[in-house]
């Protein structure tokens, strides 16, 4: 016997089975919301990756900056929407692993509220002295910190950044105590080493190679795992005798709950973007690496997310940060 269509149509559940066989994802534009301003790293790591992304999803990319609360607005935002997989998070150090231990009102749980779906990069920070200074070498400088314990004054990029808590963590490691100096990004700390108004300051790659370049600084140091081909004459942290690696980094989270399938299609998307040569060559002139392969992943980069945070966890307690 064959069923006309409007007698299928009929039968209770039947007429809903045709429409979930074909559903798709994505089935409309998928958004990525940028928890910072326009033009700064995180929106360019966002709109390079989307890019790729939207070729391999069949579906429009939209990068939406919604900024404020040091990440966290943006954040909350993607963990309170609809968890399908159409409005991802550019994740970062801030509102993913450092701000539950900085706020203690934090209005969205990192661990349970967001679901990984790939780690796309990590940047580098530097340890980087004025060009002159006396200090040639990493150990040259601890030499001199162990002299004179707190005396030495490093900048960072903020109370709380990637770059105070590898400072701390460096200082763990090695038993120099420095005097940290937060600035409002590491676009004012490096000025102020080469104004010489402090001698030693923890930042990004992307700000310091510039001024290397110039001849107004000098880097130490870099905390990648190895050279970059960007500055290929500049040691690793690791080669100089702190065992240590570590940088800001970005991401890609989406709600939890959100179904395994569209986990799966975000992810395979992303990797896919990651391969590409064009791709790897702009991220190789931004001084950023590509991540491990399992990092790529959603269980690669959820397992990587839960050590990052028992580790900031762990510095924030030894340095005695508390949330506020």
């Amino acid at each position: 016997m064959t069923l006309s269509r409007r007698a299928a149509l009929a039968l209770p559940g039947l007429a809903l089975a045709p429409r979930a066989a074909r559903a798709a994802f994505p089935d409309r534009p998928v958004r990525i919301i940028v928890p910072f301003a326009a033009g700064t790293s995180s929106d360019l790591q966002a709109r390079m990756i989307g890019e790729r992304m939207a070729a391999t999803l069949g579906q429009p990319v939209v990068v939406e900056n919604r900024a404020g609360g040091g990440g966290t607005v943006g954040a909350d935002a993607v963990a309170k929407s609809a968890p399908d997989g159409h409005t991802l998070l550019l994740g970062s150090n801030g509102p993913l692993t450092n701000a539950p231990v900085l706020q203690a009102r934090l209005s969205y749980d990192p661990a349970k509220d967001l679901a990984a779906v790939a780690m796309i990069s990590r940047s580098p920070l530097t340890l980087t002295v004025r060009a002159d200074s006396p200090w040639r070498t990493v150990a040259d400088m601890l030499a001199a910190a162990r002299v004179e314990p707190g005396r030495i004054a490093i900048g960072s990029s903020g109370q709380g950044s990637a770059t105070h808590f590898l400072i701390e963590q460096v200082m763990a490691v090695t038993g120099v105590r420095f005097t940290h100096v937060p600035y409002r990004g590491s676009s004012v700390s490096v000025p102020d080493v080469i104004a010489g108004n402090i001698p030693l300051v923890m930042a990004e790659i992307s700000t310091v190679l510039p001024t290397a370049q110039g001849g107004q600084t000098r880097i130490l140091a870099m905390s990648s795992a190895g050279r970059m081909p960007i500055a290929p004459e500049v040691p690793t942290l690791i080669e100089s005798g702190i065992d240590l690696t570590g940088g800001s980094w970005a991401g890609l989270v989406v709600a939890a709950g959100t179904p395994p399938g569209a986990l799966t299609a975000l992810a395979a998307a992303a990797r896919t973007g990651l391969a590409n040569q064009a791709y790897r060559d702009r991220q190789a002139q931004l001084g950023a690496e590509i991540v491990a392969p399992q990092e790529q992943s959603p269980e690669g980069f959820a397992a990587w997310l839960d050590r990052e945070r028992a580790s900031i966890r762990a510095t924030a307690d030894r340095a005695g940060i508390r949330p506020e």
